[in-house]
């Protein structure tokens, strides 16, 4: 491309940027979209005299802890479908048509779930939305990367876990106000229709400049730019590959791996079966899937879990308002690395937020084991303030940056599926292993901190041995 490195987005860069930030949102929106309404979506809190239907439709769907448990549990379940099959929709009809694809499955999905009067169709719902949230995990951040100009690349980058934590935030916002048997629908009304919004917007959105070229469509790469970047002169792509795609932090050790790096930005995609079995893909595999389980496996889950009960305790007349006093603190803590992220590094941040985490995790252990509430309550403040600033948003800036252009959507579908299996394996062992190592003992339970301590530890060893940021 005859162009220097573009500074900026212009107006209409932005709003392509936000319009993709939205299955972000989505995704974290989903997180904890039953969270606050669970008690009267089972029909456990209810309103004397109020009848037993609302425009038609039950006021709750009846079902014991279990079956509720299945339900939220089927989100990481459809999220996994999702990222399978992510690169293939990617790939195919482009960072664009993907971002529609989720946006359309999400608005079915949550479609589904504001108008269920049973609960198979809340269940299928729920499928859906993971399935929606799967995908739009995995092209999400690609899609920015690409957008994105070089010299805020990080800092946009970052902008994939802002989303994520705004939609926690405002999900659990809603649900405070709309916890009512007469209007915990209109949580999951409100999601399907910020999908169908971006459905509408849809067709004024550019494709990515980098898939476009990969695709030969050098007119359309060109127009695409003009209208994403701010840039001094015009723009007119000769016929040989363009530098639209950054090169990789891998340095020049990447070249090795990649060394016919102008080549494959034409080439052909690479599948997922070919990046797990091609010795030139290993690097890139690796520092994906290492910085995907440092993020699920540093308990971040675990701990969000215990927040409530113990925050309670400390804070006895603020219970209802825990989490979202985390999500909160969490918000302002990952805007930090907006800021940051091209300051310090990638490297850096992810050092400083493992470091941070898993003393605080140390901390949080000991303080359940001795009953120091205050101690667990400020490690736990702790613990998310330093994953928000590095181990959560760093890996989605990472994946497009480390991974060679013809293999970036199966290398992300390849660690957003292990992102997703390592999260479904948290949630199903914690309990198991907590009451394991403490025998029973209630005063022992904090102990399973410790074991996610050294699991953080390890994989970010094996990370920073591979990754040079």
């Amino acid at each position: 491309m005859a162009l220097g490195d573009p500074e900026a987005f212009t107006f209409y860069g932005w709003v392509v940027c936000i319009w993709v930030l939205v299955v972000s949102f989505q995704y974290g929106f989903h997180i904890s979209s039953l969270n606050q309404i669970s008690d009267v979506l089972t029909c456990q809190v209810t309103e004397p005299g109020l009848p037993s239907t609302y425009y038609g439709l039950p006021t709750c769907i009846s079902m014991d802890n279990p079956t509720f448990s299945v339900l939220t549990s089927i989100y990481t379940v459809g999220g996994l479908l999702g990222s399978i099959g992510a690169n293939v929709v990617m790939d195919r009809w482009g960072r664009k048509g993907a971002c529609l694809a989720s946006a359309f499955i999400m608005a079915v999905g949550a479609g589904f779930m504001s108008v269920a009067a049973s609960l198979s169709p809340l269940v299928i719902g729920r499928l859906l939305t993971g399935v929606a949230a799967g995908l739009g995990l995995c092209v999400g951040p690609i899609y920015i990367s690409e957008i994105a100009p070089t010299k805020i690349k990080g800092a946009v980058g970052v902008l994939t876990q802002f989303a994520i934590v705004i939609g926690i935030m405002i999900t659990q916002a809603m649900g405070l106000q709309l916890a009512t048997p007469r209007t915990w629908r209109l949580v999951l009304l409100f999601s399907s229709a910020l999908s169908l919004a971006q459905l509408i917007v849809g067709p004024i959105i550019v494709e990515s400049p980098v898939w476009l070229n990969r695709h030969g469509l050098l007119a359309d790469k060109d127009a695409s730019v003009r209208r994403l970047w701010k840039v001094g002169h015009a723009v007119r792509s000769p016929d040989v590959a363009s530098e639209d795609a950054e090169d990789p932090l891998l340095g020049s050790e990447h070249e090795s791996l990649n060394p016919n790096r102008g080549a494959d930005s034409h080439g052909p995609a690479v599948a997922v079966p070919q990046v797990l079995l091609r010795s030139e893909f290993r690097k890139p595999l690796a520092i994906v899937c290492f910085s995907m389980l440092c993020q699920q496996l540093s308990g971040v889950n675990a701990v969000l879990y215990y927040s409530n009960n113990i925050l309670s305790k400390a804070l006895p007349d603020l219970g209802p308002y825990v989490s979202l006093g985390i999500t909160i603190v969490n918000f302002f803590m990952t805007a930090a690395p907006i800021f940051l992220i091209d300051r310090l590094g990638r490297k850096k941040l992810l050092s400083l937020s493992a470091t941070g985490s898993i003393v605080s995790l140390l901390a949080v252990g000991f303080g359940l084991d001795s009953g120091a509430v205050v101690l667990a309550s400020v490690a736990i403040i702790s613990f998310i303030a330093s994953f928000a600033i590095g181990i959560g948003p760093v890996p989605f800036v990472m994946i497009p940056e480390v991974s060679p252009p013809q293999a970036v959507s199966a290398l992300s579908s390849v660690g957003l599926s292990l992102n997703w299996v390592a999260n479904f394996l948290v949630g199903l062992v914690f309990l198991p292993l907590r009451d394991f190592l403490s025998h029973g003992d209630a005063s022992k339970e904090g102990r399973v901190f410790f074991v996610f301590a050294a699991f953080l530890a390890f994989f970010t060893f094996m990370l920073f041995s591979l990754y040079r940021g």
